[in-house]
């Protein structure tokens, strides 16, 4: 294989939505194909076949809905666990793409990708530990510590799930009790976009009150506040559907000011200029996935060209 010729590919694989894409040796994005997420069969034919149109391919890169079992060598690794998305539970998606393609498959979360496509282009660049978190369909945090990906338990097996985190709700303020089928007002049972559509009737895209964005931006304010203080993390991202609301992130600053109390040793940054580049959008704006994912491939080829996470 001509290595000047050989692309990378990368699968953001979201509960809405795939994102396909492939790049070249450098991570530059070549072409890009959006797949709605249906059944597993259908979602992952058609992702084979995008892949199959950009050959040569030299590895693929998956950062995937979940929870999924990520450690390599597991009887489990790629299928997806128990999952509130209909129809995917025990999905296999690393073996598919393996068997069709012939190639290298490296898998993490999506959010765990998200914040790899952050730190290696984009906002997180240069920091040694740095989080990304995504507020849209569902709620997850992915976490870069000492320059590597935070994996979990069982030998990294299960991998950090922030966004069923517990945080306060106040029954007058907000007498919905959550969209989370498993814990109910967990942080993605109360700020997720689900939660929102539940809660109010409409879609977060399609919400203008401002009493509904000031609860969501409590309820993401109290969860970075969370993230702070048990990470104490260099910079925060927070990207995602629900949080392209300009008036989100804002808010969410200034309550976090107040949040923190001036708690001595605080990693808090203290002052308004500060807070504005300590919680950010994502510069990669919707490709941080799938820049991720394809970073993901360029570790692990044949001949890496990205450093190994």
């Amino acid at each position: 294989m001509d290595g000047a010729a050989r692309v990378y590919g990368g699968i953001e694989a979201g509960g809405t939505k795939w994102v396909c894409a492939v790049a070249d040796a450098g991570g530059d994005l070549l072409a890009t194909e959006v797949i709605p997420t249906t059944t597993p069969e259908t979602t992952i034919r058609a992702a084979v076949r995008f892949f199959e149109g950009h050959r040569p391919l030299a590895a693929l890169g998956v950062g995937t809905f979940g929870p999924v079992d990520v450690r390599p060598g597991s009887p489990t690794y790629g299928r997806i666990l128990a999952t509130p998305k209909q129809g995917w539970a025990n999905a296999d998606v690393v073996s598919p793409f393996r068997a069709a393609l012939g190639v290298p498959v490296r898998l993490d979360t999506d959010v765990n990708a998200a914040a790899l496509g952050e730190w290696r282009r984009g906002a997180g660049m240069g920091l040694g530990t740095f989080a990304y978190m995504t507020v849209g369909t569902g709620v997850g945090v992915g976490a870069v510590v000492n320059d590597g990906l935070v994996h979990g338990l069982l030998h990294g097996l299960l991998h950090p799930e922030f966004g069923h985190i517990r945080i306060p709700r106040d029954p007058v303020r907000d007498p919905f009790t959550g969209s989370c089928p498993f814990h109910g007002d967990c942080l993605e049972g109360l700020a997720s976009g689900e939660a929102m559509r539940r809660r109010w009737g409409r879609p977060a895209e399609h919400l203008d009150d401002p009493s509904a964005w000031e609860l969501e931006a409590e309820y993401v304010a109290l969860a970075v506040v969370n993230l702070t203080y048990t990470l104490s993390p260099e910079r925060i991202v927070v990207g995602g559907g629900v949080a392209k609301h300009p008036a989100l992130l804002p808010a969410v600053r200034a309550r976090l000011l107040t949040l923190a109390a001036g708690y001595p040793g605080a990693p808090v940054p203290v002052g308004q200029a500060a807070m504005d580049e300590y919680v950010v959008g994502p510069s990669l704006g919707d490709r941080s996935g799938v820049a991720g994912a394809v970073e993901l491939a360029r570790a692990a080829g044949p001949a890496p060209s990205s450093p190994r996470f």
